[in-house]
């Protein structure tokens, strides 16, 4: 079913993007990335083709654009013919998002508009979008159900929400548009190779590439947001994810999109279902590299819930899709990128200044 399908994937350059695009060519299918690399590199994609080998390889296609760009968004839509979109790009920080709202809807609205017009244009109706579980905002109780009220608490929160409405209201208009809205828990891992992982630009705002960077020497200490949240530790509780079971998760949910026309607009958690508090997950990190990750304990960051985590039995049962990963593993392949690549994907003169470190 897969050999001639083609996939446009937007953001495809970002952590999910690349290791959800190598997994893509695994299966079979034609993929075209676009992304502006603002938060991504282009070494990214030429590992995701040293990855895939070079017969598997010859199945993407790279263009450096911006979906906000209306006319980047025509160039690729009218050279291909795409079977399906998974959209990535967008900006995703929860505390970035509170300090520069614009620059959140800007880019994660009107970009997401643009792109669905032009999918619209050129009868392109089977989407994959990138939600998240900040649309639950402050759970009243978990773990969370996709048929949850919704209530987002940041601004990147309500960006997603807005464009998971925007889903429904064009499902509603046309029933010909079939849409699967993937809300994600907490990713983290990176690719079993170490080649593969999360490389943020600046300081990190998500909690294991910020705890890589304290491991290889990069940031003094790890800033904890909130020691005094009612756990068991007083630290928050999420629900992680390893990267690979979450690239997974996109297939299945593709591949029912490629199978079925009747799918109309449809959300599944992608998590384990499990929580792990902020604290928990430091301690196995330091277990799983062997280095003592300093703490500073800071006030609660404006946007975060206390605890989060998912049902997953929606996505077990419709999309035959189950987390096969747990936190040891995580944490394992975490610190196999982290310690081949100190400094991400810059370049070896870079990672050089470091080497003296891992020779201990």
């Amino acid at each position: 079913m897969t050999i001639e399908k083609r996939i446009l994937v937007t953001g495809g350059a970002g952590f999910i993007g690349t290791h959800t695009v190598l997994q893509l060519l695994k299966e079979g299918f034609i993929v075209t990335v676009i992304d502006n690399l603002d938060n991504a590199v282009e070494e990214a994609i030429l590992r995701v083709r040293e990855l895939a080998g070079d017969e598997l390889s010859q199945n993407l296609d790279f263009h450096l654009g911006d979906i906000r760009n209306k006319d980047d968004l025509e160039e690729l839509f009218s050279k291909y013919k795409f079977d399906a979109v998974i959209h990535f790009a967008g900006r995703k920080a929860v505390g970035e998002s509170v300090a520069y709202p614009f620059r959140y809807y800007d880019n994660n609205l009107i970009g997401s508009i643009h792109l669905y017009t032009t999918m619209e244009k050129y009868n392109c109706k089977k989407l994959v979008f990138s939600s998240s579980a900040t649309v639950y905002g402050q759970p009243e109780k978990i773990p969370c159900v996709e048929d949850f009220n919704l209530k987002a608490v940041s601004p990147y929160g309500r960006t997603k929400l807005i464009l998971e409405d925007l889903a429904r209201d064009i499902h509603s208009a046309d029933a010909e548009w079939n849409i699967i809205l993937l809300r994600y828990f907490n990713p983290i891992g990176a690719h079993e190779s170490g080649k593969l992982g999360e490389d943020p630009k600046g300081i990190p705002n998500n909690l294991m590439p910020y705890i890589q960077q304290v491991a290889v020497g990069r940031l003094p200490e790890l800033n904890v947001y909130g020691h005094d949240y009612p756990t068991p530790d007083g630290s928050a509780i999420r629900d992680y994810i390893h990267v690979m079971d979450l690239a997974d998760g996109h297939i299945a949910a593709l591949q029912k999109l490629l199978a079925r026309s009747d799918i109309g607009c449809i959300a599944y958690n992608l998590g384990t279902g499990c929580g792990t508090s902020v604290l928990e997950m430091v301690a196995a990190f330091e277990k799983a590299s062997g280095k003592k990750i300093p703490i500073k304990l800071c006030p609660r960051r404006p946007g975060d819930a206390t605890a989060v985590y998912a049902s997953t039995k929606k996505a077990e049962e419709e999309l035959g899709w189950k987390a096969k990963y747990g936190i040891e593993e995580m944490c394992r392949d975490q610190w196999k990128w982290a310690s081949q690549n100190p400094w991400g994907y810059q370049s070896k003169a870079s990672e050089d200044k470091l080497a003296s470190r891992f020779q201990e």
